[in-house]
């Protein structure tokens, strides 16, 4: 069963800062095979750079891999254009200055047969979520501390 084109998964975004704006590429593999394995569908891959006087600008893939180790090419033209200058500000102040981000919006392909199900029967998403990972952590080390 798959979802009918014009029946999309749902959509979800990830701002990723990078402290000094060190990006050594390490989840790129991971982020690609993803793509790979149908799990999702990058819509849009942007980089952001907060100057130390707090002026934003974005950055291109060759300036994420300045020293050429990487191969940032799986990545090149992906923009559906959903990602914005007011996007890409809001994710921009959240970082300190001489930090850089990496804003993904992505589709979840693996739930898009459910999402259309779901919509055909007349269904509707109400509310949605996510839990901070380091949330969850610090969750469960209170129930095993008590």
């Amino acid at each position: 069963m798959s979802a009918e084109p014009d029946e999309p998964g749902p959509i979800d975004y990830l701002v990723i800062e990078f402290p000094g704006s060190r990006f050594t590429g390490e989840g790129l593999p991971l982020l690609g095979d993803l793509v790979d394995r149908g799990i999702i569908r990058i819509l849009d891959l942007t980089f952001v750079r907060k100057a130390e006087d707090g002026s934003l600008f974005g950055m291109e893939l060759a300036d994420v891999d300045a020293d050429g180790e990487l191969d940032l090419t799986f990545f090149e033209g992906v923009s559906s254009g959903l990602l914005g200058e007011e996007d890409r500000a809001e994710a921009g102040g959240l970082l300190s200055p001489g930090d850089s981000a990496a804003i993904l919006l992505y589709e979840n392909l693996w739930a898009a047969p459910l999402a259309a199900a779901l919509r055909r029967a007349g269904a509707r998403m109400i509310a949605n979520g996510r839990i901070p990972v380091q949330d969850v952590v610090a969750a469960l080390d209170a129930l095993d501390a008590a």
